[in-house]
């Protein structure tokens, strides 16, 4: 070809094109005229000297030998004589080949998934049969080393079969001390884990491609599970992950090698581990009281338990539901709330509902709120503020808001919380003494001069719980009667007097006879 076609075919200029040709293919020895020569023995003294600091080495360089070099060309030398710092090269990790039953990993991510449209963080939990590609998938708001056991001994008894060893990451949920071969596993773990046939063994830190399948698994679920799909709530989120994963994965051929999950599983099975079926399920066990109502706490909710005693109870709570002991008798069993349900009752079901609530049940400020706005605008004005106010308890200081409106009259309230917004004013006690102000102000009756005897307990009657928040009935049309027998008693009033015997005014003498 000729110059300028070459040039072209290349991208590079025709001189560069006419040099190179007429080297005729041999590479010249070009040798830098501005090196600099340092005597080898002369840095290795000064590498001993300095204890192989880099800066004190090139300011003795400078200062005491009078060369001038510079940093990064000193660093350069002392590499080339093997004095410098060496780059670790990062180790390969070991190759093991795929064998029937003998290996499955472990690990967890997290992702950030829509919920009914909100944004939320959740941790996903796979386990991976490393031969037979088989996975299962399930997701978690908070992962810890209970919710671990609960998603392994689900996993393994779905399947019913588990390898002989289980891969996993330095985690400290399973990991006491240690990394890597020489990581000492927890006790409870290992007691665990010998249940199932198969011990945890921990890989090389910043070694995640000995887990590889299980890596890639999480790739799969990012780009294939999560796009596209909705999900309302945690519950229809782990539905159609186990679906996913148990049977469109499952049944879905590999890209590369086209294997089918399900049939190399088929075939994997006579080299796993055959749990049997009458294997227990993992517990926590929370010791509790019950309260004078009957009811034990756990987890935000409120349980009750039959009797009428005050006893110490045993709470056994399991992956999805609980069971409650009295003297090693399970007395309750309740499934576990729907994820996010907090400050709910719960009692068995079939049986009458129990007549009163928790001791410390809370209850919500919705139906106080709405029953507050309703009064007037001026009071929903002062929510808005109050609500924007930091530091204060929403629901109590609703609750306690609206307690107010009911002591008080509706005129009184009104002015109340009108002159508390315009002071800024979001304290109750001084809410109070304003009511207090407003109604002396006024010629009605202050509540504190009625001697009255209030039995406190009527708050815990079901017919007040139920009708607390009812309206208040309209008593003004008593105001406009007029007593239609007023008239006619008037009338019998004045015959009676007609009738009575006339006496002599006080002024009149009396007669002759009476002075005989």
């Amino acid at each position: 070809m000729s110059l300028r076609e070459i040039s072209r075919r290349l991208k590079i200029s025709r001189n560069s094109v006419r040099k190179i040709v007429g080297q005729q293919g041999a590479m010249p020895n070009t040798v830098r005229k501005d090196k600099i020569h340092i005597d080898p023995d002369l840095l290795r003294r000064l590498h001993g000297q300095c204890e192989g600091w880099m800066q004190r080495i090139h300011e003795k360089l400078t200062e005491e030998e009078g060369i001038q070099v510079s940093y990064s060309t000193l660093t350069q030398l002392l590499r080339e004589l093997g004095l410098g710092k060496r780059k670790l090269k990062k180790a390969r990790c070991d190759r093991v080949p795929d064998e029937p039953g003998a290996e499955m990993q472990h690990d967890t991510t997290v992702y950030h998934v829509k919920l009914s449209g909100k944004r939320t963080k959740v941790i996903a939990s796979m386990i991976y049969l490393r031969y037979s590609k088989r996975r299962y998938l399930k997701f978690y708001r908070v992962f810890n080393r209970f919710a671990m056991k609960c998603f392994l001994h689900e996993a393994l008894m779905f399947w019913g079969y588990s390898a002989k060893q289980c891969i996993i990451d330095n985690t400290n949920l399973a990991r006491l001390r240690g990394s890597g071969s020489g990581a000492v596993i927890v006790p409870e773990m290992v007691s665990f884990a010998e249940r199932y046939g198969f011990p945890f063994i921990c890989h090389a830190i910043r070694h995640p491609n000995r887990k590889a399948g299980e890596e890639r698994g999480f790739w799969t679920v990012e780009t294939n599970f999560l796009k596209g799909r909705t999900f309302a709530n945690m519950e229809d989120l782990n539905r159609q992950a186990l679906a996913w994963a148990t049977e469109r994965i499952d049944q879905r051929p590999m890209s590369k090698t086209g294997l089918i999950p399900a049939q190399a599983f088929a075939h994997e099975q006579s080299y796993l581990t055959e749990l049997p079926q009458h294997l227990p399920a993992p517990y926590r066990m929370h010791p509790r009281d019950t309260d004078q109502y009957g009811y034990v706490a756990l987890d935000g909710n409120y349980y009750w338990v039959p009797g009428s005693k005050r006893e110490e109870m045993k709470v056994l709570q399991y992956a999805d539901h609980l069971k409650i002991f009295r003297h090693r008798k399970c007395v309750a069993e309740y499934p576990l709330p729907a994820d996010g349900v907090k400050n709910e009752r719960f009692s068995p079901e079939g049986e009458p509902k129990p007549r009163y609530q928790p001791r410390r049940f809370r209850r919500g400020s919705q139906q106080e709120e709405q029953r507050l706005r309703a009064i007037g605008p001026e009071v929903g004005a002062y929510l808005d503020y109050v609500v924007k106010t930091p530091g204060i308890q929403r629901h109590r200081f609703t609750r306690e808001l609206f307690a107010l409106s009911r002591r008080v009259t509706r005129a009184v309230f009104v002015q109340t919380v009108q002159r508390a917004l315009r002071y800024r004013v979001a304290h109750l006690q001084t809410l109070e003494r304003i009511a207090w102000f407003c109604m002396s102000q006024s010629e009605q009756p202050r509540p504190e001069d009625l001697d009255v005897d209030i039995d406190e307990d009527f708050r815990q009657r079901p017919a007040y719980q139920e009708g607390c928040l009812t309206d208040e009935p309209d008593l003004s049309i008593y105001d406009d009667l007029v007593l239609e027998d007023d008239e006619p008693l008037r009338d019998e009033s004045d015959q009676s007097e007609q009738n009575e015997p006339k006496q002599n005014p006080p002024n009149q003498p009396e007669s002759e006879d009476d002075d005989g």
